[in-house]
């Protein structure tokens, strides 16, 4: 068995015991074959944290048996939705309890303020899973009459079984809700791989799993290269559906895996490069608010960032300068600073990416009107960034940054706006500031993204669909719509009337 660690917080004192082995059947294991470990780093001090088990391809197989194993007997069909909701919401309420402890753990392993993890994140994730506590009792199908005198059909929506998930570092525990609470809800079981970057917080999770009184094997937490563990669940032959929130470079590997294993049902959250545009009777103030928030909020390590910022030229003199001192205002510091609206990035790889597209987008010939420097000393942290006079065939327009780098543009008419906003291989999300309500509808409905803000921007609900278009992903998340991506409908013709006279 592998031994749990004891981290302590130096900010509060606080000293947190963090499980390093493998969750399968409700147990923290070694793993069958490997002694390989992923070392977890405080991007802030660029310290290691602690070590964990490193997932192998048979650590994989062991989870998913013991995943299939409950969905047969304890969990599935085998369980109703009653108790799947008192389960959910159990779970909810004790994510709820630890919330300062989870929101410590969750800062130290991925940059972001206490603050934000505690009452964004896991605020948002107790209200996921209590939203989708409220759908495990209403799981309904279709009754269907065919002929009133003889048989008629009826459909119904079975949980579709083995779910792989994979997700990402960038909202750890958020994500972790989004994939659990509706699959769970429908009577599905999982083998999650949370990122190599950041695992803490998912084996932390896993202890609740057990507290929360689930059955051994229908939640199993395998820490694991992505490479390893994500590559083995999304080729195997006993899991029946993979949900991958990342990049879509690896987003294509998985659906070509899946397709060439099992044929796997798929579901795909990937990358954007969303666009936001300030027209000319927007409230220029609030416009700059949201622009803020759209592309520095999680220090801009967000698939739905506004990264790309079109202000109609009419205006461009007057809102350019209020921006630049609205993106001053937030501070870029240590997860345990109250003062902080940021914290560093994820890891030294980001870091490094980040900083290569700013030296890209000076070398092509944007012009840096704020950040764009390196900080001395430790830590990944980028501050805000701001380019101008950018041009479509850039780098920096072109490809998903990650960071909290905006490249801005001028436009002239409407048609224009939206010609800029859609040229691009993502359709993850958009957003738009007018106070013509004409034009918003308009807008909105031109424009080519799976979520369109209007008057705000990078907000989103859990009774509220997610999802993306092109090449942003497939399928949904949120709301009643995720519900399809973890049930397959059967339909069912019973004949109580009719004779077959034979032969034909």
């Amino acid at each position: 068995m592998a031994q749990p660690v004891t981290i302590t917080v130096a900010a509060t004192g606080r000293k947190i015991t963090v499980p390093t082995g493998l969750f399968i059947n409700n147990e923290f294991v070694a793993s069958v074959d490997s002694k390989e470990t992923i070392e977890c780093y405080n991007p802030a001090t660029e310290e290691v944290i602690c070590k964990v088990v490193a997932g192998s391809e048979k650590d994989i197989d062991a989870a998913v048996a013991a995943a299939r194993k409950a969905f047969k007997t304890t969990w599935g069909k085998n369980v109703t939705g009653f108790e799947r909701s008192r389960l959910l919401n159990k779970l909810a309420d004790l994510i709820e309890r630890d919330a300062q402890e989870l929101a410590e753990l969750e800062a130290l392993n991925n940059g972001k303020p206490v603050k934000i993890a505690r009452d964004f994140d896991i605020g948002d994730s107790v209200q996921c899973l209590r939203y989708y506590a409220g759908w495990a009792d209403k799981i309904l199908g279709q009754t269907i009459e065919v002929d009133n005198k003889t048989k008629f059909a009826f459909t119904r929506h079975d949980p579709i079984g083995v779910c792989g998930q994979i997700i990402p570092w960038n909202y750890p525990i958020n994500m972790w809700s989004w994939k659990v609470a509706p699959a769970l809800a429908c009577g599905c079981t999982i083998v999650m791989k949370p990122s190599e970057i950041t695992p803490l917080t998912a084996l932390k999770l896993s202890e609740l799993i057990v507290e929360a009184g689930f059955p051994p094997g229908v939640v199993n937490t395998v820490p694991s290269l992505g490479s390893v563990g994500g590559a083995a669940l999304s080729a195997h032959m006993d899991v029946d559906k993979v949900a991958f929130t990342g990049s879509t470079i690896t987003g294509r590997k998985i659906m070509e895996a899946a397709s060439k294993s099992n044929l796997k049902k798929v579901s795909l959250e990937l990358g954007g490069k969303s666009p936001n545009i300030v027209f000319e009777s927007a409230d220029l103030d609030q416009a700059a608010n949201w622009v803020g928030l759209g592309i520095l909020y999680n220090t801009g390590q967000d698939c739905t960032a506004g990264s790309r910022l079109f202000v109609q030229d009419t205006i461009y003199d007057k809102f350019i300068p209020m921006l630049v001192e609205k993106f001053k205002q937030l501070k870029i510091s240590h997860a345990f600073d109250e003062q902080a609206g940021g914290g560093p990035v994820v890891s030294k790889m980001q870091y490094d990416k980040i900083f290569s597209y700013i030296e890209s987008g000076k070398q092509q010939g944007a012009k840096v009107i704020l950040g764009g420097e390196k900080r001395p000393g430790k830590g990944y942290f980028v501050d805000p960034t701001i380019f101008v006079d950018v041009k479509p065939d850039m780098k920096i327009v072109r490809d998903e940054i990650f960071g909290p780098v905006l490249a801005v543009a001028k436009f002239s008419t409407e048609e224009e706006a939206i010609e800029l906003a859609n040229d691009t291989t993502y359709g993850l999300g958009a957003g738009l500031h007018s106070n013509d309500a004409s034009q918003c509808m308009r807008v909105s409905q031109a424009l080519e993204a799976g979520t369109v803000w209007v008057n705000q921007y990078n907000l989103l609900n859990n009774n509220v669909p997610f999802g993306g278009k092109k090449q942003s992903g497939i399928g949904r998340e949120l709301g009643s719509y995720a519900l399809e991506e973890y049930t397959s409908v059967k339909a069912i013709h019973w004949n109580y009337g009719e004779k077959l006279d034979w032969p034909l």
